[in-house]
């Protein structure tokens, strides 16, 4: 049942990301006894969300979308529903609802935060939807009471190109993980005890150029050079809403090549890290990459390019490696090193990974993040 203490809208433009990414969050809201109502668009996760006890009310949120039309009829849509509702807090995700939703909020007389999930393709390019964006990141940012980001580099971009202001401008490190439900597990044994196991890198994330796919698969072909029965994989949906997004019969003749096996997708990650003895991200630029605390959190040393983001997850050399970004063959020197130690020493950096996800990426310190928030503007049902 849905709490009847103070009401919390989250607005975010897909159910899939509020379920996997704040799933700890919102059941502690609810536990809190907090009223939870989600506008989001919707997918099979709605569902997922309101078997937990929140309002889920459907709204189609384009993410890439640029029809100013939609656009304006998006700050009506969230208008309504915010005068409709009258929640005690707005919480903002990702692009769209923090830019059309903040504005609402603010036509509504709502108080907001916005949280800044990763910058993307608005700070890769330099184009004019891009500077369009820019422009309306600071028009709609001077209403929510704070702007969070999940690193320092994006925090500091948006102050350098005067954004939001200082004061408002908070960092969150992360969305968080789940320590219990991301933990250590035995790799599956091998019916042959004799026989040598193959290293196993594994790359986590939508089917993107801007993902560092690319150099992945560059970086495959250089170390198989060497290392013939080393193992890539690829794990994510392709074909995605995205410029950037990288096509399914390319990834299938990258697959008959024998260059990489591409898995699909699927709704739990954590058999997949398993099986894996290094995960790898060589992203262009990231909020704080979920499944990279994921997988530290799982206790695997981690590869990641050195961008923001990427770099916060990482202790170079001690949890893992970090490559420069959009170059392969420094990318397969990293892969080369991980091959280069011993099991022991595998174990040694990946333990050491999830020691750091203890220490830094808890979920409890970022939930308790948000409830300290609340409690600040006097929403709280203490």
């Amino acid at each position: 049942m849905v709490g009847d203490g103070k009401k919390i809208v989250l607005v975010v433009n897909v159910a899939w990301s509020m379920f996997n990414f704040r799933h700890g969050l919102i059941a502690r809201l609810l536990e809190e006894g907090y009223s939870v109502t989600i506008i989001t668009a919707p997918d099979e996760f709605s569902i997922k969300l309101r078997d937990m006890g929140c309002e889920v009310i459907d709204l189609a949120i384009s993410a890439k979308g640029t029809n100013p039309f939609r656009d304006l009829q998006l700050v009506y849509d969230l208008y309504r529903y915010y005068s409709k509702l009258k929640p005690d807090f707005i919480i903002h995700y990702s692009i769209k609802p923090n830019i059309y939703g903040s504005l609402a909020a603010k036509l509504a007389g709502y108080p907001s935060i916005a949280i800044t999930t990763g910058l993307g393709y608005t700070f890769l390019n330099n184009n004019i939807i891009a500077n369009v964006a820019r422009t309306l990141y600071r028009l709609s940012f001077c209403f929510p009471k704070e702007v969070w980001f999940l690193n320092d580099d994006d925090r500091q971009t948006f102050l350098r190109h005067r954004l939001v202001s200082r004061n408002k401008a908070v960092l969150l490190f992360g969305e968080g993980v789940d320590l219990e439900h991301f933990k250590p597990r035995h790799k599956a044994q091998s019916n042959n005890t004799m026989a040598i196991e193959p290293v196993r890198f594994l790359l986590i994330a939508r089917m993107l150029w801007d993902k560092g796919v690319a150099e992945y698969v560059d970086a495959a072909r250089i170390v198989k050079n060497s290392y013939p029965q080393a193992i890539f994989q690829l794990l994510g949906p392709c074909d995605v809403e995205n410029p950037s997004a990288i096509n399914r019969n390319l990834i299938a003749n990258w697959e008959t090549e024998g260059v990489v096996e591409y898995l699909g997708t699927t709704e739990d990650v954590r058999p997949l890290i398993a099986e894996a003895d290094c995960v790898v991200l060589p992203s262009y630029r990231e909020g704080i990459p979920r499944t990279m605390i994921e997988s530290a959190a799982m206790a695997k040393p981690l590869i990641v390019s050195d961008v923001a983001g990427c770099r916060e997850v990482v202790i170079p050399d001690v949890t893992g490696f970090v490559c420069q970004v959009k170059d392969a063959q420094d990318l397969a020197q990293c892969c080369q090193k991980l091959i280069a130690l011993d099991t022991i020493e595998r174990s040694f950096m990946g333990n050491a990974g999830r020691q750091f996800m203890e220490e830094q990426f808890d979920e409890e310190l970022i939930i308790e993040q948000y409830l300290t928030m609340l409690k600040k503007y006097g929403v709280s049902n203490v």
